[in-house]
């Protein structure tokens, strides 16, 4: 159970009031409850409905306490203290109380404590013990509920309501910390029960499976199959998710090197407690029958794989390479890595590609979602990452969400998000489609603005125009922090007619009162943040609308404190972190240029080899070069790029053209297909090292188990950089980290030993700020002073035609994490078992198409089928799909447009037709 200490440093400025308790003074802020305060004098008042993450609630009366001078026994969990109250938890009548109380819950409790599940991890048997009961005077012959029937349709708990002493913890865990608001307390009295809806099951209901209700439950009553089938846990491991951008801490609790149970941990500075239904529930993947744990490889494509050993694998990929390189040049090869692994070894690929490979032709999957958030926060900020941390959101008064769906995407961080707009702060939505967002219980955004696929930067101008020409800009904040000429130009252009919320209308189809309304509440809050995902960065202007988000952060002055910033939400669990790492081409470690003479000697100097000077190839520069045949060798680190990127066809060509194709993976996926060397992986279970998350948090990533394939994959890189003739090894991943910390000053504080001591940190950390930056800029920009750019609206050259008459823009759901390579191994597939494609009901019904018909999707570049789902979440002309499932292959008919500066693919536009199919 989640048990944080009461944190005092919160209310450091409240007044302090002195209060006795069993005879110990202790002084605590106002409005702190009795039972809190017992706390700090080492006292553990008998309890079963309250929980320290929950709101006070007062009703299973367990923990009453008498208190000097009032009548009655007063629940200790809502009781706030007062000056000088004397209280007393332990008397005769008290433990009369709790004893009679216990013995109400247990008179209509199974008697099966040797065969529970919770069996010594039980709160209602603990408590039981505390309060001295020893017999139930009532007897068991009465009317009860312990015949009540189990629900089991969840795949990963099983309620059983015969179990349950009726505490609403579940109930208020799902509306306090999650925010589904998906179960209830029905009926009164001795029928009260809980229910997950009008007699539905919790596989049916609105359930996330977050796991919050199973944390909560104080019985057996809410229990994970896992612990039903192997038992309590004997150890635990702390490490960190490996899913999405949010970075959430776990405890991984095992029975010898088996997982049983993944908790979230309260101690994790992105989650506090807290998951979603993949980080909690879907790691099964890694013990998954379809892993290959031994390396193979093939002459052919069209071969049959051969088992090898370690080393004939290493050296036949090698011997491939060198030969590439001696027929067509060292430029002929190159390597991607993955935003799946640790920072220790993405740092190895790359490095490994620069002094083993001998040129510069590194890349990573942040290429094709955030590399636009490189670049543009680089240009006005001065460095490329998100501004605050998760916590931060808990002061905004306005909250704008561009292009993300966080909720689906970012749970853990949607359900902290959540709980600040159910505190009143205003939303304002920026979306084609109608996200859980906009409206959900006890959640309505002030406006959403659901504008046409591509017109972002149409409508951020629009946004900084009312900002500029209503005299909302903040002149202090700018003139204090800004670039007064840079800001000059800016403020003239955004100023021009054409740039008004009237003449984008014409382009966006956003009303242009709305957007006039939307701009002054952000501009007029006292604090407001914007969160941005893919649907902004996957575009030809991605890194145009990332300029024009910071241009209206910094026009308003809403950066550099709490509940405000530029936040980008990452996809990946370390997608923060291979950019850190110096994955792209044309930069080293810490975001520095390839060029810097200074910058690449010191590198030359610590790795002892000559670095090339010039940048190497993007990703769709490789594969380009590849169906043109000078690109002949590709190491793939994790990312199934078949799938993942866009105009499969094309990638699919590119692959079949190469000599030698080396893919470090788990599974033999989409892009193993072409692979004639394949070198399996390790499960973040198995790895030893860091992730960075989406608030620049240095998270560690302990071994839960050891590596399944008897290697680690930073020292498969290592062994096949030596191979090649660059001799690379490490001790441990330790060793590494202190590499990188050597030569990456954002990362100078930074050691695995400190990690340890101190949780995690947000970088920069050095050693003047050895916790690290929550909030970035708070006195000035990395970069000095602020810098503003133009941003001028450019359609893009993908458009809806008479052929393709609507828009294609993509995402996720919440059950399935990106290309699906880990979730479909899991039962996260009985909620989203395939890609589905929805369509609004007018397009549908002209085109003769019903929720569940086979359709034909097709563009220019191709086509595929899908079933349908007529809903009005998206507008007419826009359809929607995911592209989780191979078999579906959204990518067959996304296009070749990409972002201008960073070639980001242009996923979120693309012209298509729908017809139905049988």
């Amino acid at each position: 159970m989640i048990k944080p200490a009461l944190d005092l440093s919160a209310a450091a400025a409240t007044p302090l009031i002195d209060i006795t308790i069993d005879g110990m003074t202790t002084s605590v802020p106002a409005g702190t409850t009795v039972m809190q305060a017992a706390k700090t004098v080492g006292v553990d008042i008998a309890r079963l409905c309250a929980n320290d993450t929950l709101k006070p609630f007062g009703s299973c009366r367990l923990c009453v306490v008498d208190i000097a001078g009032r009548k009655g026994l007063p629940a200790s969990c809502t009781t706030p203290v007062d000056h000088g109250m004397v209280v007393r938890t332990q008397t005769p009548q008290l433990a009369r109380v709790r004893r009679n109380v216990m013995e109400l819950y247990i008179s209509d409790h199974p008697l099966d404590c040797l065969t529970c599940a919770a069996n010594g991890d039980c709160e209602l048997q603990d408590m039981a013990g505390a309060v001295g009961l020893r017999e139930v005077r009532y007897g068991y012959g009465g009317e009860n509920h312990l015949e009540a029937e189990k629900d089991e349709s969840n795949p990963y708990f099983t309620f059983d309501p015969s179990k349950c002493i009726v505490c609403s913890r579940c109930v208020r865990a799902c509306d306090e910390i999650q925010g589904t608001f998906a179960l209830s307390i029905t009926d009164r009295g001795f029928a009260s029960k809980v229910s997950a809806g009008m007699g539905e099951a919790f596989l049916n209901s609105e359930c996330v499976s977050c796991g919050a209700c199973v944390q909560a439950c104080p019985t057996a009553t809410l229990t994970e199959k896992s612990i039903i089938d192997a038992g309590q846990p004997d150890r635990v491991v702390k490490t960190t998710c490996a899913y999405c951008g949010v970075g959430c801490s776990f405890d991984a609790e095992l029975k010898g090197n088996d997982v049983v149970r993944m908790t979230p941990s309260a101690e994790g500075g992105a989650n506090e407690g807290h998951s979603c239904v993949k980080g909690r529930f879907a790691w099964g993947y890694a013990t998954h029958s379809d892993r290959v744990l031994h390396p193979m490889v093939r002459e052919h494509i069209d071969d049959p794989w051969r088992q090898v050993s370690w080393e004939e694998a290493i050296q036949f990929a090698a011997a491939r390479f060198r030969a590439i390189q001696d027929e067509h040049g060292r430029e002929a090869i190159g390597g991607v890595s993955s935003s799946r692994c640790t920072n220790e070894e993405v740092y190895v690929v790359q490095k490994m590609v620069r002094a083993a490979f001998r040129n510069n032709n590194i890349d990573t999957c942040a290429r094709v979602c955030h590399s636009p958030t490189g670049y543009g926060l680089k240009q006005t900020f001065g460095t490329s990452a998100g501004t605050q941390d998760f916590k931060s959101v808990a002061h905004a008064d306005v909250i704008l969400v561009i292009g993300a769906n966080p909720t689906d995407a970012h749970p853990v961080f949607a359900a902290r998000m959540k709980r600040r707009l159910r505190q009143g702060a205003k939303l304002v939505v920026i979306d084609p489609r109608r996200i859980d967002l906009v409206r959900s219980p006890h959640i309505q955004a002030a406006h959403h603005l659901q504008l046409r696929p591509g017109t972002n930067v149409a409508v951020i101008n629009a946004l900084a125009h009312v900002i500029v020409t209503e005299g909302l800009v903040n002149d202090t904040f700018v003139g204090e922090r800004c670039d007064a000429v840079s800001f000059t130009q800016w403020r003239d252009f955004i100023a021009q007619p054409e740039h008004s919320p009237e003449a984008t209308e014409a382009h966006s189809g956003v009303p242009a009162a709305e957007v006039r309304a939307a701009a002054r509440l952000y501009a007029g809050a006292g604090n407001a943040a914007i969160y941005y995902g893919l649907g902004v960065t996957e575009h030809s202007q991605g890194s145009t609308m990332v300029l024009g988000i910071a241009n209206l952060a910094m026009a308003a002055g809403q950066i550099g404190r709490d509940g405000t910033g530029v936040n980008p939400l990452r996809g990946q669990n370390n997608v923060q972190g291979s950019c850190d790492m110096g994955s792209f081409p044309h930069e080293l470690p810490g975001y520095r240029h390839i060029s810097d003479n200074a910058v690449r000697g010191r590198f030359e100097e610590a790795w002892h080899t000559t670095l090339d000077h010039e940048p190497g190839m993007r990703i769709p520069n490789m594969l380009s070069a590849a169906v043109a045949g000078a690109f002949r060798g590709m190491f793939v680190q994790g990312e199934d790029i078949a799938q993942s990127d866009p105009n499969t066809i094309h990638v699919t060509d590119a692959l079949r053209a190469m000599d030698c194709v080396v893919v470090q993976d788990l599974f033999l996926n989409e892009t193993a297909k072409y692979a004639h060397v394949f070198l399996p992986g390790t499960a973040f279970l198995e790895k030893d090292g860091t992730f960075t998350n989406a608030e620049r948090r240095i998270n560690r990533v302990r071994p839960v188990s050891p590596s399944r394939t008897g290697m680690s994959e930073w020292e498969v890189v290592c062994r096949l950089s030596t191979a090649m003739g660059y001799p690379m090894g490490y001790d441990n991943a330790s060793q590494i980290m202190d590499e990188i910390a050597a030569l990456t000053p954002t990362f100078a504080g930074v050691s695995f030993s400190h990690l340890d001591q101190v949780g995690s940190v947000q970088w920069p950390c050095t050693t003047d700020t050895p916790l690290g930056t929550r909030v970035m800029h708070e006195q000035a920009f990395v970069r000095g002073k602020g810098r503003f750019l133009v941003t001028q609206y450019v359609p893009t050259d993908e458009r809806s035609t008479r052929k393709f008459p609507l828009l294609l823009t993509t995402g996720r759901v919440l059950t399935q994490y990106n290309v699906g390579t880990a979730t479909r191994r899991t039962p996260n597939t009985m909620w989203h078992d395939e890609d589905v494609l929805e369509m609004h009901p007018h397009d549908a019904e002209v085109r003769g198409v019903s929720s569940g018909d086979g359709v034909l999707l097709s563009s220019r570049k191709g086509a595929i089928t899908l079933h349908a789902r007529v809903t009005d979440r998206v507008p007419e002309g826009i359809v929607y799909t995911t592209f989780h499932h191979p078999e579906a292959a959204a990518n067959v008919v996304t296009t070749e447009f990409s972002d201008w500066a960073t070639n980001c693919p242009e996923y979120k536009v693309t012209a298509v037709e729908v017809r139905p199919v049988d």
